[in-house]
């Protein structure tokens, strides 16, 4: 049996079901569900297994996963057995760890995304061993959606409508013929072991030349507008404050309205398929696409994260209202909620916070050693 990682301040690594990471609340069990969809009945198990085996709070990430918070140590071991039973983990722990998959949201069973994702979780043995946070996106809908998703790998529409795999951080893309996708993934995986990429450990940040018969000529088509809380054709877009749901209340939303499946999102939105009108507004969701909170990124914090020595939900709910732009509140430099830069940051530090501007978390700031007061003054949200 695989024995749960306790030490909370690894670095460099993504934890997974079978790899938890012990946080200030308990074990960090992360799940993946495949092709980032859950029937009724998935997520209503996940509920219940988050409140038996966890402290009932349930994350969505950044890729498209879920997380279960405050699990003990010794309801680890059942909690994956549940979850196995809801065919939401791999049972295999190498092929859990590779299956860090990104999928365009409104794919469709027969369509170029299904069919790549499907070809790729049945080829995750022939993968390298890549570094903890390397993903896929598998991003073949008609327009791009996961252009801003971290991914190391992209598969994506081009401008022509054919399918192109482009490497992080490159503007262009490789063309591809059907069928080929998932070969060609493999083998631009292989060649950023072979070339040194586990030292840089992330594509973006890995610049050495491709290889010839990857030779990227092709731009990807322009990006869709970002998915926003509403009405959507596959039902209704629901906001999750801060990426945090509880699992009493998404068993209540399962229960009140004509749910079949919920779709992740790598953002703080998850798309329910319905089979009929909502019912009602749920209190607990973001419903409304001018929310200023939609506009806000803020880490579990304190007590939490013991990285974390500010707390850090609290004060973005109160302040995002007063905060034009993006607004991130990260308990430590690691800003493990936004990677990117955003318009006003506020980066814990030995229990206070440092202010700065179109930065990213522990970046210089312009100014240093406020408290939460008086943060709220400067802003005028006192």
């Amino acid at each position: 049996m695989t024995a749960p990682v306790t030490n909370g301040v690894v670095k460099g690594w993504c934890p997974d079901a079978w790899r938890p990471m012990m946080a200030g609340d308990g074990l960090l069990v992360r799940v993946r569900p495949p092709l980032g969809r859950l029937t009724r009945v998935q997520a209503l198990g996940l509920c219940e297994a988050a409140t038996r085996h966890g402290n009932g709070q349930i994350d969505a990430t950044t890729r498209a996963n879920l997380q279960i918070r405050g699990v003990r140590e010794d309801s680890w071991r059942p909690l994956i057995d549940a979850l196995l039973d809801l065919a939401l983990i791999e049972p295999d722990p190498v092929r859990e760890a590779r299956a860090n998959i990104l999928v365009a949201l409104e794919w469709c069973v027969g369509d170029d995304t299904h069919r790549v994702v499907e070809e790729l979780r049945a080829r995750l043995s022939e993968l390298p061993d890549l570094p903890g946070k390397v993903g896929f996106a598998i991003d073949a809908g008609p327009t791009p959606v996961l252009r801003d998703a971290p991914a190391d790998f992209r598969i994506e529409r081009a401008m022509s409508g054919s399918l192109i795999l482009r490497a992080d951080g490159r503007d262009l893309g490789i063309p591809l013929s059907h069928g080929t996708e998932v070969d060609r993934l493999i083998a631009l995986a292989h060649w950023f072991v072979d070339s040194g990429g586990r030292a840089n450990k992330r594509m973006a940040r890995h610049d050495a030349l491709l290889p010839e018969w990857a030779t990227a000529t092709t731009p990807p088509a322009f990006a869709a507008t970002a998915l926003e809380p509403g009405p959507h054709p596959l039902g209704m877009a629901l906001g999750l404050p801060f990426g945090r749901i509880a699992a009493t209340a998404l068993t209540r939303l399962l229960e009140a309205e004509p749910i079949c499946a919920i779709r992740m999102t790598p953002w703080h939105v998850v798309i329910c398929e319905a089979d009929g009108p909502f019912q009602a507004n749920p209190a607990e969701f973001i419903t409304d696409p001018s929310s200023p909170v939609l506009h806000a990124d803020a880490c579990v914090g304190a007590p939490a994260c013991p990285q974390a020595t500010v707390e850090t939900r609290a004060l973005a709910h109160r302040l995002a209202p007063h905060v034009a732009g993006s607004l991130h509140v990260s308990g430590c430099a690691k800003g493990c909620a936004r990677a990117a830069p955003a318009d006003i940051v506020l980066t814990g530090r030995k229990g206070r916070y440092d202010l700065a501007y179109a930065a990213r978390a522990g970046s210089l700031p312009a100014v240093t050693g406020l408290d939460a007061a008086q943060i709220l003054a400067h802003f005028g949200a006192a």
